[in-house]
This record gives structure tokens, C-alpha cells and sequence, in this order.
């Protein structure tokens, strides 16, 4: 199959490009490189991708639809999968309007590229955090997300919203996937665990929010690529569920157009994912202890059963098993930069 990917330069688009053309595969992928972040980090990850001939990367900002549209349209990809948006729930405080240029602007003009190549499947990146101020644990994808307690989560379930409108007027199958706190390596500097091992290694102490009384659904990013690889074979069908009990398909009634969450329902505290890290790296890690951030949640747990009814499968990577190969690829990946 051809696929255009968004992001590959990314952690998750790295990971998932990676997959998809070590599958056999062709892959064309999109990346702005943004300075978010060390931009070495990202040109590491697409250097590694332009080694497979399987994998044509492009250089653009997605805001900038006229950079990158001949690129996508000489693609003819089969599925589209659209990854790429200004991350970081805290930094949406600091910087809005970067989440509006990238996260909306960016994905309009993705909508409107698949609207005229018109794929199997679209498939775009949303996030647990569009479940805002629920409460009731499992988040389920048919629950009403509708208190959104950040920018960021704003802008994510706008562009779900947007998808459905267009899966609607355009006939164009299309799955919302929802990440729930992924690490592994390769990972972004501004993630906790990525924070957590900088500073542990270098003596520094780190900052545990909400006095460490948090916890949270962590997936390893390679369950996590693996069940979009999954969901991409699964293109929905209007009104089509795909469950056992009907009332927990979030597929819509009057589109082709579907939300599933991809977390194993298998939340961990955050001290004791704190405990796990300190343990692989051989060091205690030094506290300092704080209260809860502006935007931050106490907990999430996802609702894996729509996940596996249509794929077969859910993420299960123990905490422990993903962190050792975090702290495996760090000492490796930092090692060799120096």
C-alpha cells in the first residue's frame, strides 16, 4: 500500500513510517522541523527513515498548503494518516497561537487535500486529553468530551469535529484516533520521562507535579503504531459498528466516521513510573514536589474495547519493559552524540 504520513520526522511519524516501510510499504512523508525542540533530534529520526527506498520525505509546513501539495498528490497514497500538530499540553498555555496555525490551519489543509485525492482511508492523531474534566474512568469514545481544560485539547477536538464534517459531506472513511501518554524511544525532550532522564543522569533534580498523586494510561509507541497499522486496514462504514454491544461503537450515524481510543486500560502511578526509571538508569532521582499544573488532569485510563474489537488487539507493554528500552535508546542515542 502507498501511504502519505504528516509528521514523520516526529516521534510517533517516525515510528509509524518506520513500521509501515520496514513492512514493505512505500511511505511519503511530510515534516516542517520545527524548532519546538532540538531540531537534531528530528533530523536524526528522518535520516534514519531516508535510508529505506521505500520512504520520500518533504520539508514543509502544513499551513503552507502550496509547499507541499504537488509533493502529496505525486504520492497517490492509499490511506492518508495525519500526525503532524504542535504538541506539548503545557506549552499551549505559553503559545496559543501556534496551536491554531499548526493544529487547525494545518489540518483544514490536510482535509482539503483529502478531499480532492479522496484515499481508502484518512486517519488523523487526537488525544485523551479531549476527555478534559471527566471523571468517570474508563474514558470511553462514545462519552461526551465536551470540557476541554486546555488549548491544546481544544484544537484537537476541533479538528475531530472538522473530520466528521468532511467524512460527512465527502463520503471519506475516516478514524480519530485518541493517544494516551505514549513514550519509548526516540521521544520528545519536553515528555516527562524524557525530562526525568536528563536531569537523574545529570544530577538535577525534577519537578513531580500534583505532589506525584497522578496517574496515568502510558502506551509504548510501538503498541501504539501498531495498533494504527492496524486501523488503517479497518476504513468504517456509516453506521456500520463493529462491537459486540453496539452502544460502545463511537461509530456516527451520519458519516463514515469513527473515534477510538488506543490505550491499554492500564494506568500507573506516576511515582511508581518515576520508581521504574530510577531503577533502569541506577540512580535515585532527586524531588522536588509540586502542585498541580494549569491544564493537568489527576488520571486517565482508556477504554480499550473498541480498539480490539476492530483490530484484534491492544496495547500491553508493561511500564517496565518500555522504560528500560527508553533508557537503552538514551545512553545509546546521547552516547553516540558526544
Amino acid at each position: 500500500m502507498r501511504f502519505l504520513i504528516t509528521g514523520t520526522a516526529g516521534f510517533i511519524g517516525f515510528h509509524l513510517a518506520k513500521k509501515l516501510t520496514d513492512a514493505g510499504h512505500f511511505v511519503a512523508g511530510i515534516d516542517g522541523m520545527t524548532a519546538y525542540y532540538d531540531v537534531r533530534l528530528k533530523q536524526a529520526r528522518a535520516g534514519l527513515l531516508a535510508r529505506s527506498n521505500a520512504y520520500r520525505g518533504h520539508v514543509a509546513m502544513l499551513e503552507n498548503a502550496i509547499d507541499w501539495a504537488t509533493f502529496a498528490e505525486e504520492s497517490e497514497p492509499d490511506v492518508v494518516i495525519h500526525l503532524a500538530a504542535q504538541a506539548g499540553v503545557r506549552y499551549s498555555v505559553e503559545n496559543p497561537r501556534a496551536y491554531i496555525d499548526a493544529n487547525i490551519v494545518g489540518t483544514f489543509n490536510v482535509m482539503e487535500f483529502v478531499r480532492r485525492v479522496r484515499p481508502k482511508h484518512f486517519l488523523l492523531a487526537s488525544t485523551s486529553s479531549v476527555y478534559g474534566s471527566n471523571t468517570a474512568m474508563p474514558f470511553r469514545e462514545v462519552d461526551r468530551a465536551d470540557h476541554a481544560m486546555t488549548l491544546y485539547a481544544a484544537t484537537k477536538k476541533a479538528t475531530e469535529v472538522m473530520a466528521h464534517s468532511y467524512a460527512h459531506l465527502w463520503d471519506i472513511p475516516t478514524t480519530a484516533f485518541r493517544f494516551f501518554t505514549v513514550y519509548g524511544p526516540w521521544g520528545r525532550p519536553d515528555m516527562a520521562l524524557f525530562k526525568f532522564a536528563k536531569a537523574i543522569l545529570s544530577d538535577q533534580p525534577i519537578e513531580v507535579y500534583g505532589e506525584g498523586a497522578m496517574s496515568r494510561d502510558f502506551t509504548y509507541v510501538a503498541d501504539l503504531v501498531e495498533a494504527i497499522a492496524r486501523l488503517a486496514l479497518v476504513p468504517p462504514v456509516r453506521g456500520k459498528a463493529m462491537t459486540d454491544d453496539p452502544a460502545l461503537d463511537s461509530i456516527s450515524p451520519g458519516a463514515p466516521f469513527r473515534v477510538v481510543n488506543i490505550g491499554g486500560g492500564m494506568p500507573v502511578e506516576l511515582l511508581d513510573y518515576i520508581a521504574t526509571l530510577e531503577r533502569h538508569l541506577g540512580k535515585t532521582a532527586k524531588k522536588i514536589m509540586l502542585p498541580m499544573q494549569q491544564g493537568d488532569v489527576v488520571a486517565t485510563t482508556a477504554s480499550p474495547v473498541l480498539l480490539e474489537a476492530l483490530t484484534g488487539f491492544k496495547p500491553t507493554t508493561p511500564v517496565d519493559v518500555g522504560v528500560k528500552a527508553f533508557v537503552d535508546w538514551y545512553r545509546q542515542h546521547y552516547q553516540t552524540q558526544d
